[in-house]
């Protein structure tokens, strides 16, 4: 069988318009298919040969001539010397075209599936693919593809569709038998129960409730089981502890459960999100029970994961909170005294002039008494005599308020560690977890009280105090502290995990179990060397390289200087400024003048009727009634709504024959945050294809990554107060390629890694465009994202503003001579043996980011700054140094690598001062305390923007086509050409939507020669 047929299992599909040198590529007939073509009449000829290409091509016939875009119809009609016109009395249903089908799968080697082979396909179908729900135009792929190798011809659409759905169908039904089949007579008289509780009152209009007070156990239904977790205090983690509770009396198999299908588990607990308890009532008892036991089963990991935040947050809250309120008292009476060492000399010169003088005569004269008052009071506010101040603070609020939490933690929750390093942490929450009941202030002399790695320096003396007999004992309730903030700092690096936990979880299992099976396939997906000698030697040739261009070209550096003084040796000659294009401001007015005040709403509806990412939102129901016009007017109104922060309520009042109920229907059952970030993708590849290189040049292979901060409202563990930008709220970090096309997105929070948001955006940005270089800040780059970087093929190109107290490492001892033009800023050797030792345990961890074992964040977590004994971190962190290094060298020699990463990343703020334009409503605050609410408002918040930039680039290109406008633009023009402009666009006023009213674009938008 010819190796190009079933085109359609590499991802092509017909599309409208074609050049010369595709369909050269796919549509031209070789000398034995011209010899197939039948000689009678021409139509013969050319219906013939759609026939056979199409099939070629698509994997199935043509019914009809609609189906045939005209370029191709010609191109063919040109090749068999016929004439369109000729199609049109074709008979493609007729005894002619089928003699032709049958007459093209003999010459392919085809025949048709019989009623057995129907079964087979069906039978592979369950046994390998339908466990992956995979998406239904994916799963028809896929089907075409076993008709390939049993070399059968598939069926034509509609056969081969009702046979998939009926099989998907019926996998399903067995899949629900299965689940309730598992569940015992008392989980499921459980599970009755907790849908039978009343649901609250619900006032948001995304369906939310509130954690406002705590609900007991026996009062905790579905809907409390589906909130969020409330804000940092000890009210959200005893309410968070009640749900937790709630779920583990149902008695789930867990381990049964764990084995099926998860992508279908997880579709059914996003089902569940969107249902009520009355709906789930009246489903069928094997549905019911299936439904819910998937839902709470994964349920439980989330709210044990939320659980751990909280109880990190709320430690950490106790200290600062602690903290904060001395230094306040301090401060009030404080005023710190300047010239302590003047001071402290008087006062020593006045006591050995006069040793035997009284202190009131001889040194208040010398330095007054208030003076000496402020001295000890600022030993206080900075010593061990503020510590315990502190210290005195945290006990008091921990013991009358926070302490309540610590049983039930330690009922509800199971801590483990793989180092023995940490065993003493585990230890010591063992002895607390057999004093919860006890009233004694002081652990019995009799036990272990473990106290190395627990209790700093600083602590020791207020955690084990000496009785009257001068014995030691230890304080329960200040080591109870110690143990909760070392319990937190191992948490946080996941040297202590969770059962039960998901992003928490033992982080053995982040890794893939069969690396040392599939060791070398994995090196080989990464592109690097097994053996670390190679690796390493190449590596030190590179920097090497380095250090030797940037000495040898420094004395005819004029922009650069290194200093021989000071912290800041690298001075940086800051870049000239360009010229300003000269008729970008022209073009921007005449598309003003033709497009003036486009509608957002337009401009998303003009995406779609194109690009078609509407067709991707599916019901989470087994069955929707909707048809597909209505669904898809519903979609983009409440696309919009999201995207732009106006709510559902207020579109739903501008009178589009829609209600708000039927908005917020297609909200819950509709949207969801996966199909929301296929659409992304659509749209992102559409916007790549209908590029014309002519403007805006070939594909990229770059990207610029930052984040923009939104308030948000505060009761929830996503928001927090940031630090730079001042005032609670999240951070979305942004992706965008050099041509204003923002591929990946990621609602975060204001003080998790940037540079694990960085990698994730680079791995799962699922678009077309391959990024090989990421432009960042100096908060996206970290040493240990630099060997990250590299170990995963990219490379990472940050905007450093510390640049000036950089230092450079040395490949070699003694190697410095070999640079004496740099000096200043060496610094030591690197430890190559290091790197060499734990190779593997490097390319197994790139291996975990590559195949998303685990989110970035969550594996990154391991090789944080509390982390530093970790002997890989070690290594990740000189294998980093080396490499930034190496871009060291590169980005002081180079200003045109300065200037284009400084390009690259305005690209991206760029893309960050348009989001307010759009996101405009409720003054651009995320208005919810629902993570899921949140995320789905800044993945359509990216859908918009990103339709933006698709109707802009068609606009430009609509433009340019002219030939005055082709000619007036240089290449300065184009260099800064963006698709993001919002002149001509009017995102407020009426929210009308007319589906059969289009946009002026021509769709032809070849450039005039």
């Amino acid at each position: 069988m010819p190796s190009h047929i079933f085109g359609v299992l590499q991802g092509e599909f017909v599309k409208w318009h074609w050049n010369e040198d595709e369909l050269a590529m796919h549509w031209s007939l070789s000398i034995e298919e011209l010899a197939l073509l039948p000689s009678r009449t021409d139509s013969g000829r050319l219906g013939f040969a759609i026939l056979l290409k199409f099939f070629q091509f698509q994997g199935f016939f043509p019914g009809s001539q609609k189906g045939i875009p005209h370029e191709i119809a010609v191109y063919l009609a040109l090749a068999t010397n016929s004439a369109v016109a000729d199609l049109k009395i074709y008979e493609w249903d007729g005894r002619t075209g089928q003699r032709h089908r049958k007459k093209i799968l003999g010459f392919l080697g085809l025949r048709r599936p019989s009623g057995e082979d129907l079964q087979k396909l069906r039978t592979w179908l369950t046994a390998e693919v339908l466990a992956l729900d995979v998406p239904f135009e994916r799963l028809q792929e896929l089907a075409v593809e076993w008709f390939a190798r049993q070399s059968l011809a598939p069926l034509d659409p509609s056969p081969l569709e009702r046979l998939l759905r009926s099989a998907t169908h019926a996998f399903e039904a067995e899949l629900f038998q299965s689940i309730a089949n598992l569940l015992s007579a008392e989980t499921k008289t459980s599970i009755d129960k907790l849908l039978t509780v009343e649901e609250p009152n619900v006032n948001d209009e995304n369906g939310a409730i509130e954690n406002a007070s705590i609900v007991k156990d026996g009062a905790l239904g579905l809907s409390h089981l589906k909130s969020d977790a409330g804000r940092i205090g000890l009210d959200s983690v005893l309410q968070e502890l009640a749900k937790l509770g709630r779920i583990r009396k149902l008695a789930l198999p867990s381990k049964a459960l764990a084995v099926l299908p998860i992508k279908w588990l997880q579709k059914y607990r996003r089902r569940v999100g969107t249902e009520s308890s009355w709906e789930l009532r009246r489903h069928p008892p094997e549905i019911r029970y299936a439904l819910a036991a998937a839902y709470c089963w994964q349920r439980e990991h989330e709210i044990i994961d939320a659980l751990i935040d909280l109880l990190i947050l709320v430690i950490h809250k106790i200290g600062v909170r602690a903290e904060n309120k001395v230094e306040q008292e301090l401060l009030n009476d404080l005023r710190r005294v300047r010239g302590k060492t003047n001071v402290l000399f008087k006062l020593a010169e006045a006591a050995i002039d006069e040793p035997d003088g009284i202190v009131k005569d001889v040194l208040y004269p010398v330095v007054g008494l208030e003076t000496l008052k402020d001295l000890v009071k600022e030993f206080k506010a900075s010593g061990p005599a503020y510590t315990k101040v502190v210290h005195t603070v945290i006990r008091s609020s921990y013991s009358n308020h926070y302490r309540r939490m610590l049983p039930q933690i330690l009922d509800a929750l199971e801590f483990r560690s793989n180092n023995t390093a940490h065993r003493p942490v585990i230890e010591a929450l063992g002895l607390l977890k057999t004093y919860r009941d006890s009233t004694q202030q002081y652990f019995s002399a009799e036990d272990v009280v473990p106290i190395e790695g627990i209790v700093k320096g600083k602590w020791r003396d207020i955690v084990v105090e000496k009785d009257k007999n001068d014995k030691e004992r230890v304080n329960r309730i200040n080591y109870e502290i110690c143990v909760l903030q070392a319990l937190r700092e191992r948490l946080r690096s996941k040297e202590i995990w969770v059962v039960g936990a998901e992003r928490f979880r033992n982080p053995d299992e982040d890794l893939p179990a069969d690396f040392k099976t599939n060791r070398a396939t994995y090196y080989e997906a990464l592109k690097q060397p097994q053996d670390g000698k190679a690796f390493i030697d190449g590596l030190k040739k590179t920097m090497t390289d380095a250090l030797c261009m940037l000495n040898k070209g420094m004395p005819k550096n004029p922009r650069v200087k290194i200093l021989d003084r000071g912290k800041n040796r690298i001075c940086i000659t800051p870049l000239d400024a360009q010229p300003d294009p000269e008729n970008l401001k022209h073009l921007k007015a005449e598309i003003f003048e033709r497009w003036s005040s486009t509608s957002l709403l337009d401009i998303l509806k003009e995406a779609d009727l194109r690009v078609g990412f509407t067709d991707l939102f599916q019901s989470s129901r087994q069955r929707e009634t909707l048809d597909r016009d209505t669904l898809q007017r519903r979609l983009l109104l409440s696309l919009y709504a999201l995207g732009t922060n106006a709510g559902l309520k207020r579109i739903a009042a501008a009178g589009h024959e829609t209600t708000y109920q039927e908005l917020r229907y297609v909200r819950h059952r509709f949207i969801q945050k996966s199909t929301l970030r296929a659409a992304i993708s659509q749209v992102a590849n559409a916007t790549f294809a209908v590029r014309l290189p002519e403007i805006w040049g070939e594909g990229t292979t770059t990207c610029a990554s930052d984040s923009k901060k939104f308030g948000s409202w505060d009761q929830n563990l996503m928001t927090e107060w940031h630090i730079r930008y001042g005032g609670r709220g999240v951070m979305i970090y942004w992706h965008v390629e050099s041509k204003s096309v923002c591929i990946y997105s990621q609602l975060k929070r204001c003080s998790s890694s940037e540079v694990a948001a960085m990698i994730e955006g680079v791995l799962r940005h699922d678009t077309d465009i391959d990024v090989q270089k990421s432009y960042t800040d100096s908060h996206g780059q970290s040493e240990v994202g630099f060997a990250f970087c590299h170990l995963l093929g990219f490379d990472l190109l940050p905007r450093l503003k510390a640049v000036a107290s950089q230092k450079l490492y040395l490949p070699e001892t003694d190697s410095s001579g070999n640079y004496s033009n740099l000096t200043e800023i060496l610094t030591r050797p690197i430890k190559w043996d290091l790197i060499h030792q734990q190779y593997d345990e490097m390319i197994k961890y790139a291996t975990a980011l590559r195949l998303g074992t685990a989110e970035a964040e969550a594996i990154l977590r391991r090789f944080t700054r509390g982390n530093l004994q970790y002997p890989t971190y070690q290594a990740l962190a000189e294998l980093g140094k080396v490499l930034k290094t190496i871009f060291l060298c590169r980005y002081i020699d180079s200003e045109g690598l300065r200037r284009e990463i400084h390009e690259g990343l305005n690209v991206v703020e760029n893309w960050n001062s348009a989001n307010g334009f759009i996101f405009y409503g409720k003054s651009g605050e995320v208005a919810s305390n629902r993570l899921e609410d949140q995320e789905l408002s800044v993945l359509s918040l990216h859908l918009l923007q990103l339709c933006l930039v698709y109707v802009n680039t068609l606009m430009i290109q609509r433009v340019l086509s002219e030939k005055p406008w082709c000619n007036r633009m240089k290449t300065a023009d184009l260099r800064a050409l963006s698709p993001l402009i919002y002149s001509h666009v009017n995102p407020y006023g009426r929210f009308d939507l007319d589906m059969s009213k289009r946009l002026p674009i021509e769709t032809d938008f070849a450039l005039v020669a």
